[in-house]
Parts: structure tokens; sequence; C-alpha cells
């Protein structure tokens, strides 16, 4: 962003508001800076994008924007940063989850249709490996945060039902056990773990470039990555061969079907310390974002307002059933048990994502045995929670 894109926007946004300045920060590692910022001062800014707080923590940080019943009814995924009916973020854009992939790899590695199974996309990596000089699936360990992604696919993605990643598998018996061949949990993270054990990675995952990934499947020396839709049009601009990147939907086919997770991205949120001015040409400048700029649109994103356009990348996705995850019944209770459990689904658990990569990679734990670890904290959780398991 910090290549004139932003500019570009604010300099379209001041024709209408030109007594609005605004300023702005490109942050590479961006989940863990701005939570930093956010809790050690009040003077962060007056606006960012909500990092990994606490539902119950919103009003502590952030500016109230309105009832979740008003804004539902004009922003997609409007419940993605809200609390007993009050919302504090606005989406930037929306996500599907899927796979960012090299149109022309695949081509010469001879896949002819898009994997839908993890059997399918494991052999499809094998042809990467064995006919071109890409690498099939690139981990972007190193990273850390990009790690992170392969919590967004266990919900809807990998179940076909959008009440499972924030109620259902709460009172889960054993939620990563492999309960069903190809499909839930258990099928997602083993896909990664079975792509390093079988050497289809990069050589060595510990140097991976998370900004030089961009370029480098933009080149066709990269099969694939594991992120989200908001990935695409960074590695489609990146290079000459934007033509070459495609998206497809995450391959887990339950009961004859593939769907795929949608949610929001990062949610404006507007500092509740900055002044009453202040926050005004905040909301002013982010209602500009959501409904005037295209933002969502040009980043390949879901758009937020209920009437925008869903942009071409999703042609990939013609049949698929988007699923877009229901809010928590009990926010605080699954931000407990994720935080006694330390799984931390979708709340920055990357290192247990990269501990599946290590273990693969040095054959210190079989797959099995790592969602074993995984049972046993989440029943622990449970249990000291109170959770009555069904």
């Amino acid at each position: 962003m910090n290549d004139g894109q932003i500019a570009g926007y604010i300099a379209e946004f001041n024709k209408v508001y030109p007594n609005i300045t605004v300023e702005f920060e490109g942050i590479t590692d961006y989940a863990q800076d701005s939570l930093t910022r956010l809790t050690g001062s009040k003077d962060w800014g007056d606006m960012l994008g909500i990092p990994q707080v606490e539902a119950s923590e919103f009003a502590t940080y952030f500016t109230p924007m309105g009832s979740l019943e008003t804004l539902s009814e004009i922003y997609n995924f409007a419940d993605a940063k809200a609390f007993d009916g009050v919302v504090y973020g606005i989406p930037s854009t929306g996500n599907a989850q899927g796979i960012v992939y090299n149109k022309a790899v695949f081509e010469k590695a001879g896949i002819t249709e898009l994997p839908k199974t993890p059997a399918e996309f494991i052999d499809a990596l094998k042809a990467i490996k064995e006919k071109t000089d890409a690498i099939p699936l690139y981990t972007n360990y190193a990273a850390g945060w990009t790690m992170g992604a392969w919590d967004a696919y266990i919900g809807g993605s990998a179940t076909g039902n959008a009440n499972y990643i924030n109620n259902d598998i709460v009172t889960e018996k054993d939620p990563f056990s492999n309960k069903a061949e190809g499909v839930g949990p258990y099928a997602v993270y083993k896909i990664l773990y079975d792509a390093v054990a079988n050497g289809l990675i990069e050589e060595d995952y510990t140097t991976t470039d998370w900004e030089g990934c961009k370029v480098m499947i933009n080149n066709g020396e990269i099969g694939c990555m594991v992120l989200g839709s908001w990935a695409f049009s960074q590695m489609r601009d990146a290079g000459p061969n934007g033509a070459d990147i495609g998206y497809m939907s995450f391959p887990i086919t339950v009961d004859g079907k593939q769907y795929a997770s949608a949610g929001a991205d990062y949610c404006y949120a507007i500092n509740k310390n900055a002044t009453v001015e202040n926050q005004t040409a905040t909301m002013v400048f982010i209602k500009w974002m959501t409904h005037e700029s295209g933002f969502a649109y040009n980043e390949g994103g879901i758009p937020i307002n209920k009437d925008g356009k869903y942009p071409d990348l999703y042609a990939a996705f013609d049949g698929i059933e988007f699923v877009p995850d229901t809010a928590a019944v009990d926010q605080q209770l699954v931000d407990d048990l994720n935080n006694d459990s330390m799984v931390l689904l979708n709340r920055a658990g990357d290192k247990k994502i990269q501990e599946i990569i290590e273990h693969a990679f040095n054959g210190t734990k079989t797959f099995d045995e790592i969602m074993a670890d995984w049972n046993e904290a989440w029943t622990t959780a449970q249990e000291d929670l109170s959770i009555e398991v069904k």
C-alpha cells in the first residue's frame, strides 16, 4: 500500500472532502505492531484496522459505530467486530477463503481440473514438483502471521456449516479428530502436514520471504499459496504476469458440494480517545472508503456495502456456496476457550501451524499425535469452563 496506492485513494477522497487531512502509515508486521501500539498508548492515531482484541475489550479502545441491527442492513459482515449488539468496526473488504495459484504452472504440470479434495490437491502438488521447476506449495513459514490463514478454512470451507467455527466447535468433543474422510478441521491441517512430509514445499521453510513470494508466484516460481482472497490482487500486481494468477476454492468437498468460508478482512475502527472533530472526520473517511472508493472491488474482495459488485476473480467459485460464519452466541466463552486451551483458532495462533510444519519436516511427531495434543488441550479447557460437551 506504500507504493502510492493509498495515497491515490486519499487524493480522490480529498476531491470531495478537501478540508480533511489523512495521514497513513504502512506496517509490514501489522498484526503484532498495531496490537502493541493499541494496548500501550491511547494516542495510537484516529483510526486503525482492529487487530486481535477480545470482543469484550472493544469498548475500551473504540468508538461505537451503531447498532448491529441497523448496520447489518447496510454492510456485509457487520457482526465481525460487534459485541452485545453494538458494532465497533466496519470491514474494509470481505474475503473468501481459498488458494491463490499460478495458472501457467498448473497447466505446465498437466493439471486440467482444479482439485476438489485433499487427495487431489496433494496429487496436483506432486505433479508440479515432477513436471516444473516451481515450488508446489509456498508456506510463508517465516512471516508467522501468514500461518494463521489455515484456521480460516476449518469452518464453512471444511464443513459447509456456517455455525461451526464460532458455536458448534465450542461444545464438540475432540474437534480435531478424523471424524469423516476428507472433511473438517482434521482434513484442513493434514493437507499442510502431508505437503511438508512429502517435500512439496520450499527447501528451507525458515527462509521464506513474504514480499518476495509475490514476485515469485507472478513469475511462475511458485505453484500456489494458501491465503485469503485479499492476496490475489497483490500477487497479480507483483509483476508482468498478472493474467497467470488465479484463485480457487479450498480443496474439500462435503457430501458432493464445495463451500467457501467468507468473512470480513480488517475492520476500520475509531479511537474513542480522539477528539470529537477527528472522530467525525474519520467516520466520513470510512464511509467514503466503503461506499465510494471501490477499494473492496479493486482488492479482489467481497463488497462490504450490500449493493457492491463482485470482482471477476470469483468466477472460479461458480457453483461453490459462500458460507459467512455466524457470530458467536457467547463471544466471551469462545475467547476464554481459545485462551485457556492455547489453540487460538483465528486468534494469532500461527505458532501452532508453524509447529505442524516443523514436526512434518523433521519427523518428530505424527499428524495424529499433534491433533491428539490439541484435542487434549481443548477438552481440558472445556472442563475448566464447565462447557457441556455434545
